[in-house]
């Protein structure tokens, strides 16, 4: 069984060698980080809509990840109906409901990590709140400032791994036992 996942391991490696490096060799992908931070709103009768929204400039990548949309202190027992405004595939912008809570049925709900693309206006199309949302904002980005050690050194670990992996053999035949 080991020969069979060092097998399959030396077919994944070589199949992720191939399509980094591509025809020309093997090329080293530019450096990728990911900050995470935390978001919050509260709609109310008060605050009816908030604008998620990034600068246009930004060479980086943003999510809006929900996690949560609950009802807080102070809400009364009547349907609160949260909307998202966001754009589509198309770039068009659409209105779509997310949430119905109401403070006996259903106080609070679950997103799981609901993804959206900024900018996002979220409302309280109905009800008076208050409404917490909450979640995460991720900044992805990736920088082309790659100096020659760190080229190096990825080469010469991808060596060291290609070494480090035993090559496949074929399987012995057992002769009978007497």
């Amino acid at each position: 069984m080991a020969a069979g996942t060092a097998a399959a391991l030396a077919f994944l490696s070589q199949e992720s060698r191939t399509r980094a490096g591509g025809v020309g060799g093997p090329r080293v992908p530019a450096p990728v980080t990911i900050d995470s931070f935390f978001f919050g709103c509260e709609l109310s009768g008060h605050t009816r809509s908030f604008t998620f929204k990034v600068e246009e400039e930004d060479d980086a990548e943003h999510v809006l990840a929900l996690t949560m949309l609950c009802l807080t202190e102070g809400a009364k027992d009547e349907c609160n109906v949260v909307e998202v405004v966001a754009r589509n595939h198309d770039h068009q912008e659409i209105a779509v409901p997310v949430a119905n809570l109401k403070l006996s049925c259903q106080p609070m709900l679950s997103l799981d990590d609901f993804q959206l693309q900024p900018p996002v206006t979220f409302r309280l199309k109905s009800g008076s709140g208050p409404v917490r949302i909450t979640g995460r904002h991720q900044i992805v980005t990736m920088s082309n400032d790659i100096s020659e050690e760190e080229i190096e050194e990825e080469e010469e670990d991808s060596e060291e791994e290609e070494a480090e992996l035993c090559p496949i053999l074929p399987a012995k035949k057992q002769r009978g036992r007497p």
